[in-house]
């Protein structure tokens, strides 16, 4: 358990200390940003593999049960966390743009929705398995990564703003890390046909899948079971 405490910390040292604060401009400046994200992909990695290898060979840690009921639900939002990787993969991005000639561009399709769609399904992806495992080892490993999730979204925002800041003015006014947030402040509005049907369909055949054979054949137990 040691050594997965350690990688838990070391995981989020790297995408906390490293990805979003002054060392990283300090660092650009000096190998370029190209050399960078190469390098921090490869730290990136290589802690992740840590984190992996210390978590599967930690000891199983109950700390409490989880009702069927509660897991039910929980299987219901890890299909609201498929959808949001599906729109997150078929939008584009626009907060990893960083270059300041870049023009300012409204948010379409997922982006409406929250700036960070692909960081909100990790997040509840990690605290849905928190949750429903109900285990110390789960919520180290789990909790690591829901921690870099919820806090990269400002990380980015703050990014944005000091790289461009047109573009950021641009998104702060018409869109929400909150899901839904800048939709019920009236700041945007739901557009069905910037999502349209693939993404949410493909979310779905991927969800169903996982829950029949996909997330056993992984990780040898059905979340169904």
């Amino acid at each position: 358990m040691r050594l997965l405490v350690l990688a838990a910390i070391v995981w989020i040292a790297v995408h906390s200390g490293l990805a979003g604060t002054s060392l990283r401009g300090a660092l650009v400046r000096q190998f370029g940003l190209a050399r960078f994200r190469a390098a921090f992909s490869v730290i990136s990695l290589a802690t992740l593999a840590f984190l992996i290898a210390a978590y599967r060979s930690a000891p199983v840690m109950p700390v409490w049960f989880t009702p069927r009921g509660l897991r039910d639900f929980l299987t219901l939002v890890m299909l609201l966390a498929f959808i949001l990787l599906a729109g997150a993969l078929t939008t584009r991005n626009l907060t990893s743009i960083g270059g300041e000639n870049a023009p300012p561009e409204p948010a379409r399709g997922m982006q409406r929705v929250t700036r960070h769609p692909m960081l909100w399904s990790f997040a509840l992806w990690a605290g849905v398995h928190m949750i429903a495992l109900g285990t110390a080892d789960g919520f180290l490993f789990f909790g690591s990564i829901l921690v870099t999730a919820i806090w990269g979204m400002p990380s980015i925002d703050a990014k944005l703003a000091a790289n461009n800041p047109p573009l950021w003015t641009e998104l702060a006014r018409g869109t929400s890390i909150l899901p839904f947030g800048a939709i019920i402040a009236g700041r945007n509005r739901l557009v069905l046909s910037e999502i349209g049907w693939i993404g949410p369909l493909a979310a779905f055949v991927a969800w169903v899948a996982f829950l029949a054979f996909v997330h056993r054949f992984l990780f040898g137990v059905s979340p169904l079971a």
